[in-house]
């Protein structure tokens, strides 16, 4: 008998000698800038496993994350989020520390790409040699439980592929844990790694690094200036572009202005290009040239609790009325500040100007409580009901409701919001798109909205701007476990499987029973080739989405939840996205079983999302795969007719599809088989 090989390749998504730098002041870049592929890895860690108290930090983990939000930014970095890896606390272990630098990152970097590495928690020397100190470092054992530096520079000399590489480290904190000669080995370690390497150090031999929240609320004062500089702020020549030079030298000079000299970075030169590109805004670049500036800066002070600080539109973190915040290291000339606090009128955006060498006092007093008339919120109320109702037709009517509490009260932010998710909703995007970014506009500390904002661009397939406002809301709202599941989807669609896998175990470690976490943990886990693991997590979300016979629940299960990305809604109703999941969910156990040769729980699940889809190509195609991988081992004739079915029906629902053109091949394979069964031929 003739024996068949069948191949599957189905999935819901698409795969996947030491000194100081002397700064030589760089005419304005000309022509198209070009980005190149970028690539990063940031660790951050404060607190430490098995480190005394006196060993604890306070701020490289805040430090990570806004240096994170700088990279990702548009006006920044401008790298992909899904190509920066975050090892944030208790996940900067060396096994993990490991896996980034030895294999993540050599995998999937090329000649041409640009590489950053940012190191910010503690350094330690043991027998000579200097080490980076990961979240499980063992003071008994150094150089088994920690990151050599030899190592690094092997790594990032050798392995790592880059026409760009940048390490900017602050790994020499604590003067009560780390002595003098120890700092004094680990810089000089630092800026010897490799000659290709922008090595940027936090201090220099026998210095510590300070860390205080003086600086922009709570910072290494080195990684303040290297994000303030990423941020745009070293730019100059005022061309847009942040050079190496550029970085360096703003770095530096604001560094050891803050510390009383008490503290200098330190690169070395090596052979690295001065002007490769760390960052690039060319909103920043003026015509004509400018002076070099010296720096100036703000004390911005609040007259309440939780104000909410915007420099010229991005946040600088929330203050309270008896602690200011201190943003030195800012270019001379007018910013705009603004205080925003929820339930009130913000104050400004102001202008206020910026002088070389001198800081500005800032006091932003916010006293108007927005105060909605009854019609207004009646109207709100009224447009609430209709939308918990779900389906078009409550929809449309929603959205007449919320228009009107907005044009009875222009700043009702909550009316922005809803209205925005009902467009949403109706899949009027450009509405939806409007409604949101109205409802930011009047708060801007307002993460609901960002989040919702956030999930609606999952839809429109515009990830990396999801990325960006889902991130900005988790950093308001970290225990908001929808925001870290939309995070976790959206970096599951882009491939960056690893990261997707640490939100949605995150929104399910604040919430275990949130459904689309373990969904989404799931589909990454799939993709990840992690099975076992895998269909696990579907059964969980099957298990805490099963609303049979709740029809109510059912629907406002997204209605209170007000998911959004899957990118193939089809209806304005809410609970076509729940059957699309649960036939995902469905689908992903068919793959799993298939791949574990467990053919009748394969069929069974197919079967299932058949139910909730029959029109779907992929599971037609998985079904049809699995019957005939079935027949290979039992030989059964009509598991190859089921199999010649589905085959038959993934090239009449779309005859261009790839994996049509596969099935019409499987399909004359069968026929061709069945004839010989016809004949009696056996071999």
């Amino acid at each position: 008998m003739k024996s068949l090989i069948f191949l599957l390749a189905v999935s819901a998504f698409a795969q996947l000698t030491e000194r100081d730098l002397k700064f030589v002041k760089q005419p304005p870049m000309t022509g198209t800038i070009g980005i190149p592929r970028s690539y990063a890895l940031v660790v951050g860690i404060a607190e430490y496993a098995k480190l005394p108290p006196k060993g604890q930090l306070k701020f490289p983990a805040r430090d990570a994350a806004a240096v994170y939000a700088s990279l990702i930014s548009p006006e920044g970095g401008q790298f992909p989020p899904e190509n920066v890896h975050r090892l944030i606390g208790k996940q900067a272990t060396l096994a993990n520390l490991r896996k980034e630098l030895e294999e993540w990152l050599p995998s999937v970097s090329k000649d041409g790409d640009r590489v950053v590495i940012y190191f910010a928690g503690h350094g330690f020397v043991s027998n000579g040699q200097a080490y980076l100190a990961p979240y499980d470092i063992d003071l008994a054992d150094i150089p088994g439980s920690s990151y050599a530096m030899t190592t690094l520079g092997q790594v990032v000399g050798n392995k790592i592929k880059a026409k760009w590489k940048v390490l900017l480290t602050d790994a020499c904190h604590s003067g009560a844990i780390t002595p003098e000669a120890d700092a004094s080995r680990i810089n000089g370690s630092l800026t010897r790694l490799d000659q290709s390497l922008f090595s940027l150090t936090a201090s220099r031999d026998r210095e510590q690094s300070f860390e205080s929240d003086i600086w922009g609320g709570g910072h290494g004062v080195f990684t303040y200036y290297v994000m303030k500089a990423i941020e745009g702020e070293a730019d100059d020549n005022r061309d847009g572009v942040v050079t190496a030079d550029e970085l360096a030298e703003y770095v530096r000079v604001n560094v050891r202005r803050e510390t009383s000299a008490k503290q200098n970075p330190t690169a070395e030169r090596g052979s690295f290009d001065p002007n490769m590109i760390l960052a690039y805004n060319p909103g920043r670049a003026p015509s004509g040239p400018v002076a070099a500036p010296k720096f100036g800066g703000l004390v911005v002070e609040a007259n309440m609790d939780g104000v909410e600080i915007f420099v010229d539109g991005k946040s600088q973190g929330t203050i309270n009325k008896d602690k200011p915040l201190r943003l030195p290291g800012l270019l001379p000339g007018v910013h705009t500040v603004k205080g925003v606090r929820m339930g009130y009128e913000p104050d400004g955006p102001r202008e206020e100007t910026v002088y070389p060498g001198q800081e500005t006092t800032v006091t932003l007093r916010i006293t108007i409580a927005r105060r909605r008339t009854k019609a207004a919120l009646d109207a709100f109320d009224e447009g609430l009901e209709l939308y918990q109702k779900g389906y078009e037709k409550n929809y449309r009517a929603a959205a007449v409701s919320f228009e009107r509490a907005l044009a009875m009260d222009a700043k009702y932010s909550q009316a922005a919001l809803y209205l925005g998710r009902v467009y949403n909703a109706l899949f009027e995007s450009e509405k939806a798109k409007a409604a949101f970014e109205l409802a930011i506009a009047i708060d801007p500390d307002y993460a609901e909205a960002q989040s919702s904002y956030g999930g609606m661009l999952l839809d429109l397939g515009a990830l990396d701007e999801s990325i960006r406002q889902l991130n900005a809301s988790v950093v308001k709202e970290p225990g908001n476990s929808l925001t870290n599941s939309l995070l976790a989807q959206a970096f599951i669609r882009k491939g960056a499987l690893a990261e997707g896998e640490r939100f949605a175990r995150e929104s399910i470690r604040l919430n275990a029973g949130h459904a689309e976490a373990h969904f989404w943990l799931a589909e990454g886990l799939r993709f990840g080739k992690q099975c076992p693991e895998a269909r696990r997590e579907y059964a969980q979300y099957l298990r805490l989405s099963d609303f049979d016979s709740k029809l109510a629940g059912k629907l406002n299960y997204y209605v209170l939840g007000y998911l959004a990305g899957m990118g193939k809604k089809k209806r304005a109703a809410q609970a076509d996205i729940w059957r699309e999941l649960q036939f995902m969910a469905h689908f992903g156990l068919c793959d799993c079983a298939r791949m574990s040769k467990e053919f009748d729980a394969a069929i069974s699940s197919c079967q299932q999302a058949l139910s909730l889809d029959g029109s779907d190509l992929f599971a037609h195609y998985a079904l049809g795969v699995t019957y005939a991988e079935k027949f290979n081992s039992q030989k059964n004739p009509g598991l190859l007719a089921a199999a010649k079915t589905h085959f038959e029906t993934v090239v009449k629902l779309n005859p261009e599809a790839q994996e049509a053109d596969k099935a019409k091949k499987y399909v004359a394979n069968i026929n061709q088989v069945l004839v010989a069964l016809g004949n009696g031929v056996t071999n």
